[in-house]
């Protein structure tokens, strides 16, 4: 095979759709996924709040792939081996490349713990989180959510209402990093929905059935939900790729890696200086990782991809409304609400459309 998209993340979603739209590059080429369906992440709340119907949040891979003319494998990648472009699959079987691109997304990291008492959630991957929320909706309870950020805000607005008690727990100040007044509306909208916010509160451990600040317990219950730090795929560790400390990838600002230059990287699991880990940015990488992968196969010039500073911010609120964040504004309501959810149907639209 010429080239293998490993991953049907958000980036290579925005590379299948460039090249169903006629920018295809010759050779065979390949997508390897672990689900025939991909979830896109901006519908997560609207369905957690029933505002959406689950058809309304994922992508079917089969035709996108077939209007790209790609090959869809379905399977679960569990290690790649760099130094002779391979990967191996959970079933066994072995598949390799020319050339590689990585767009597998993360986990979220699990704060050290002693003892099984209390269940853990991660909020990515969205199938394994979507199956365990069904099982504690059928007997609800208390539920600690650890992130200040986007996705934990969010989460916490979809969840407000249908656990007996929510928590929200950030190690810094809510939203760090974003306007003052979006800090504020959030913080008014949580507490409305009577979610428990502990700003500047870092999760230290886990002990039983405590979450532990600096050793002292902060909360108890048996249900956590992870929607923090990301948590790199355990296999890149092992795959002979430059990776950072955290065990991301490295890559240059063709988003190639430094290490072994036909190995591309997008999304959650690359590093890329100055770009963070967001569903925004990695769809902002799509275009530059669309030229450049049909760069190498024709041997033509690369682009380089220059990442986003801050990107507009619509943060749904689980009941029709949104908060909006731009720099130094922020607003919030209805409107924000309709075109936060235009955007989500316009998204699974758009490459629903190119089968």
């Amino acid at each position: 095979m010429d080239l293998l998209l490993i991953g049907a993340g958000h980036s290579h979603l925005g590379v299948l759709r460039r090249w169903a739209r006629g920018r295809r590059p010759k050779g065979r080429l390949g997508l390897i996924d672990a689900a025939p369906q991909a979830w896109y992440a901006g519908g997560l709340p609207g369905l957690l709040a029933g505002r959406h119907a689950p058809q309304d949040c994922c992508i079917e891979l089969a035709p996108l792939c077939r209007a790209a003319d790609v090959e869809l494998i379905v399977g679960e990648v569990c290690a790649l081996r760099a130094s002779t472009r391979e990967v191996r699959l959970t079933d066994g079987r072995l598949l390799g490349a020319e050339w590689l691109s990585l767009n597998v997304g993360a986990g979220r990291l699990v704060p050290p713990r002693q003892g099984e008492d209390m269940q853990v959630l991660s909020a990515k991957p969205f199938a394994a989180f979507l199956d365990g929320w069904q099982r504690w909706r059928q007997a609800p309870e208390p539920v600690a959510i650890l992130g200040g950020g986007p996705a934990g805000v969010e989460l916490a607005l979809a969840l407000a209402g249908q656990v007996p008690a929510l928590s929200l727990f950030s190690a810094g100040p809510l939203l760090e990093g974003r306007a003052a007044g979006l800090h504020l509306r959030a913080l008014g909208a949580l507490r409305r929905r009577g979610v428990w916010v502990r700003e500047h509160c870092p999760i230290s451990g886990i002990d039983g059935q405590l979450l532990l600040s600096a050793g002292e317990p902060v909360w108890q219950g048996s249900r956590l939900l992870l929607a923090g730090d990301a948590a790199a795929p355990a296999w890149l560790a092992h795959s002979g790729l430059a990776c950072d400390a955290d065990g991301f990838v490295q890559v240059s600002a063709t988003l190639q890696s430094p290490s072994q230059p036909w190995i591309f990287a997008s999304g959650d699991c690359a590093a890329l200086p100055g770009a963070d880990k967001s569903a925004a940015q990695a769809l902002h990488q799509a275009q530059v990782l669309s030229h450049n992968l049909r760069a190498v196969l024709a041997g033509r010039a690369l682009q380089h991809h220059r990442p986003q500073r801050q990107n507009l911010l619509l943060l749904a609120c689980g009941d029709g409304e949104a908060l909006l964040g731009w720099r130094g504004w922020s607003a919030g309501g209805r409107f924000c609400g309709y075109w936060r959810e235009w955007l989500d149907r316009r998204f699974v639209r758009r490459h629903a459309a190119s089968g």
